[in-house]
């Protein structure tokens, strides 16, 4: 990271990280647990958003669609055939709380991109409530569902007996490491982009390398639409497949 020492000879003085810095909205105070902040502010346009496009938006519930209803239709549909396809009929019980997630992960992605805007999806502190709150619900489902029997999805019955020991840790380990890979490769792929965002935008008040600069930030913002989108569905159906490890154990 450049500082103002480093680049006093230069002119050019930037500072990448600085825009996942979380900051009181009002004064400049510390930041507690009740504190209003940028990242409160921006989730909390998120969930402006789905309101606006699901309950605003499809309000008038017509044969012939609206582009915002049509918009909210595609969503829909989209969300719903995951889970049908990935956990199967016993999962679509838990549709809405699938589409509640994909919505808050693909508004938040989508309006940091917005400049000025902040990445609520940088912060580990939101992407590992989530993970970790995906992990808890899928743990209690598969325990309410099936008892005991949950704990069948360790031991592998088709492995040679004497690996079957081996395999049960290896597959223990692995299922308590979800909800950190869950939500640090969200959190990580979406801080890196916008820093590189950032980094290039930095090297844009240089006339000599300008419209290299602008190019590269149109490339990197173009392809961090996608990973917006990208994350999004990648989240949705990781969760969708813990969930269907809970409902079909045995599987």
């Amino acid at each position: 990271m450049a500082t103002e020492a480093d680049g006093a000879g230069t002119g050019l003085v930037f500072h990448p990280m600085d825009q996942f810095i979380v900051k009181p909205l009002f004064g400049d105070g510390p930041v507690m647990w009740y504190t209003p902040t940028n990242a409160t502010l921006w989730m909390m346009i998120a969930l402006l958003c789905v309101v606006a496009l699901f309950v605003l938006g499809t309000r008038g519930r017509a044969i012939i669609p609206t582009r915002v209803q049509s918009v909210a239709e595609v969503f829909y549909g989209f969300i719903y055939k995951m889970v049908e396809d990935v956990t199967g009929h016993d999962g679509v019980k838990y549709f809405p709380w699938i589409m509640t997630l994909f919505l808050f992960v693909f508004f938040s992605n989508m309006l940091a991109l917005i400049p000025k805007a902040f990445a609520p999806t940088s912060q580990i502190a939101v992407t590992a409530v989530l993970g970790f709150g995906v992990f808890i619900a899928v743990t209690v489902i598969g325990f309410v569902k099936n008892g005991a029997a949950f704990l069948g999805m360790f031991w592998m019955k088709d492995a040679p007996l004497f690996l079957r020991p081996i395999i049960a840790v290896i597959e223990v380990i692995s299922y308590f490491v979800r909800p950190v890979s869950h939500s640090i490769r969200l959190a990580g792929n979406i801080t890196a982009g916008h820093a590189v965002v950032k980094v290039f935008a930095a090297f844009a008040g240089i006339a000599v390398i300008a419209p290299v600069s602008i190019l590269a930030i149109t490339a990197i913002y173009a392809l961090e639409v996608l990973v917006a989108v990208i994350q999004a569905y990648v989240f949705t159906i990781l969760t969708c497949v813990y969930l269907k490890d809970a409902l079909h154990p045995a599987h």
